[in-house]
């Protein structure tokens, strides 16, 4: 299990953590079952500021283990920072990025080396999916204030939580940019992959790459919270990311189409009103179907329009700020 400074990894991964130290601890374990040769790895795990106990769990860790090169920083610099410093002290010729949220499967490194091999100098997304335990243990009626990430197709947001890229071609696009995403929430991954896209890298996706992402409890003000506070600069500044994600060209998320329909029934003059249940009807089954799926069913629609129209005026806003029509 041990490997020596001196010999060269075949893939590095590369993590930035924040005041995480229980979640960072299963991925440290998941890490450590990956079915790829010790040898083959190593794990570069970035503590961005944090002030609970993730310093000392990363000393532990890394005296029981050499593959893992802790960094420690001073101060909170944000994720954007955090996995840059992460992916430039790699010395591998791939990178794999993942979140301190995540729990990868045993084979989550072996398959994604098998598919950057198969497509060499390209970009390659794993598969992500809720973590099983943990959503069995959250209630119906309380996961519509969680946050987790599902990713079972090539996703045109390239979320870092699971997904590979080679070192020379982040090198040739300059990393990540730190300097526009270094303190906000979002944006910082989509913006890497759409000009890593630019500069001739193709993406694939690896379905037997997988990793388990956290059902992280919000809370409904935290939910409203997060609506709020999403950075959509990349949509701005990359149209094939706005082509491949949008609705009909312009809406975020196709809940906020339906919503917009809804909303211009309320504008109707009356000799049009008959148009409404064409106009309302879907957003309304729209609604039903989300609370079934997300939990809390039918009485939990009112939270669900509420999230929707907080993130309508987000969107809306940040198209004003960018000049970029988006709703």
């Amino acid at each position: 299990m041990a490997q020596t400074r001196t010999s060269a990894p075949q893939v590095s991964v590369v993590v930035a953590t924040h005041n995480r130290e229980r979640r960072l601890s299963e991925l440290i374990a998941g890490l450590r079952a990956q079915t790829l040769p010790a040898e083959s790895f190593e794990v570069i795990v970035v503590d961005d500021g944090s002030t609970d106990g993730t310093a000392m769990l990363l000393e532990r860790e890394a005296e029981a283990d050499p593959r893992l090169r802790p960094i420690l920083a001073e101060r909170n610099a944000g994720r954007a920072a955090a996995r840059e410093r992460g992916w430039r002290t790699a010395r591998a010729p791939l990178v794999a990025f993942t979140d301190d949220d995540c729990v990868p499967d045993p084979g989550w490194l072996a398959a994604g080396v098998a598919a950057c091999a198969a497509h060499p100098g390209g970009i390659v997304q794993g598969a992500t999916e809720p973590n099983g335990e943990e959503l069995e243990r959250t209630s119906w009626l309380r996961r519509p204030f969680t946050r987790t990430i599902k990713v079972r197709s090539l996703d045109p947001g390239f979320a870092t939580c699971n997904i590979f890229y080679p070192r020379e071609l982040l090198e040739r696009i300059g990393g990540f940019d730190v300097v526009t995403y270094g303190r906000v929430h979002g944006s910082e991954d989509a913006d890497l992959a759409w000009r890593a896209i630019g500069a001739g890298g193709r993406a694939a996706f690896a379905p037997d790459a997988i990793v388990r992402h956290a059902i992280n409890w919000l809370g409904p003000l935290g939910t409203l919270r997060l609506a709020a506070n999403w950075e959509l600069r990349a949509y701005a500044d990359h149209p094939g990311l706005r082509r491949a994600h949008f609705t009909h060209r312009v809406f975020w998320k196709a809940s906020h189409y339906l919503l917009f329909r809804a909303l211009v029934a309320l504008a109707l003059p009356r000799r049009l009103r008959f148009l409404a249940p064409w106009l309302v009807l879907p957003y309304v089954r729209h609604l039903i179907q989300r609370g079934r799926i997300e939990g809390g069913g039918p009485p939990i629609a009112p939270f669900y329009l509420l999230c929707d129209l907080v993130e309508m005026v987000t969107v809306t806003r940040a198209a004003i700020r960018y000049r970029t029509p988006m709703l």
